[in-house]
């Protein structure tokens, strides 16, 4: 069975009798084909037993709480079954070395400024885009590298909007909260994006703490965050980007709160269904030579890092051919 992500938007009471794990809500009882859940995805006021989360933990599924307002939380993170003490000191060694660190950090920002830059060209952009690359060469602290990639998004950000509708203009980039519908919607993308990167790491020996790019720190999973470089170009945008363009996202589907802007329950259940489809969508892989998942990329990518950090192979960011 091909399992796929679970969301749960409603409220209700998640549980586990026997072998079956239920969720329940004003419309009644669901059994839930725990064979064929990868994780879940939690936006509703959920209530879930012990025994349920025991279970869950059992199978390895990861379970992602998101707020009121649709923003990521927090996870619940079962007990990890791939150790590899090894990869653990490896990985820290290329934190605790600056040149193994710096070369890291600007390998996340390069993949995420190409895929910026292929963006661009699918959005019909013809300004040119400023080459960036040699700039980021000459970094040598990372916060010189975070200042390189804070300038690049702000370039890409005004580009892209010249591309844009009317009524869903990025204008300038703005968090907690968005000032407009495009904030908004780019923002949602970005914080669900955040959980699925998190559950791909968890199905790998990495540790997701330990990062690069951005700083470690406590209740965050970092390495998460760096590898998103890569990828919110390659899904969140490019996403975001059709849903407007193509009239599926529209206005009525916003609502005005926080002294900002954020999407309403139908804007979110539209934006998780065609986000969850994307992630399934498939591409043929160049050098697999086979059909991928978007969401497996997100695994491999977790790989290629992993033979980078134990001397296999030189660590390539993906950049975007579909």
């Amino acid at each position: 069975m091909r399992k796929k992500s679970l969301t749960l938007l409603s409220d209700g009471y998640l549980f586990r009798k026997e072998n079956t794990i239920y969720f329940e809500n004003a419309r009644g009882k669901k059994p839930l084909a725990i064979e064929g859940i990868y994780d879940i995805y939690i936006y509703g006021k959920v209530s879930i037993s012990s025994q349920a989360l025991h279970y869950l933990a059992q199978k390895g599924i990861a379970v992602h709480f998101f707020n009121h307002y649709g923003y990521y939380d927090g996870s619940f993170y079962p007990r990890e079954s791939l150790h590899s003490g090894y990869l653990v000191v490896n990985q820290v060694e290329h934190y605790l070395d600056k040149n193994k660190r710096l070369e890291l950090a600007k390998l996340f920002v390069i993949g995420g400024i190409k895929n910026m830059e292929w963006n661009l060209l699918k959005f019909k952009n013809k300004t040119k885009f400023k080459n960036y690359i040699e700039e980021l060469n000459n970094c040598n602290k990372i916060t010189e590298v975070m200042n390189v990639e804070g300038r690049v998004r702000a370039e890409y950000y005004n580009l892209w909007d010249e591309t844009l509708p009317d009524g869903f203009k990025i204008i300038k980039r703005t968090r907690k909260p968005p000032k407009n519908e495009m904030n908004a919607l780019i923002s949602f993308l970005n914080s669900r994006l955040y959980p699925a990167i998190i559950t791909e790491l968890y199905n790998t020996q990495l540790t997701p703490t330990v990062s690069y790019l951005h700083e470690p720190h406590e209740r965050r999973f970092s390495l998460a965050l760096d590898l998103s470089e890569i990828f919110k170009p390659m899904i969140a945008d490019r996403l975001a980007n059709r849903l407007v363009k193509q009239g599926i996202i529209q206005k009525k589907h916003f609502r005005e709160e926080l002294n900002g802007v954020l999407l309403n329950e139908d804007g979110m259940k539209l934006v998780l269904e065609h986000l969850n489809r994307e992630m399934d969508k498939t591409v043929q892989h160049p050098k697999l030579k086979k059909n991928v998942s978007k969401r497996r990329l997100i695994r491999l990518e977790a790989y290629k890092l992993v033979k980078h950090l134990v001397g296999q192979k030189k660590y390539e960011p993906l950049v975007a051919w579909f």
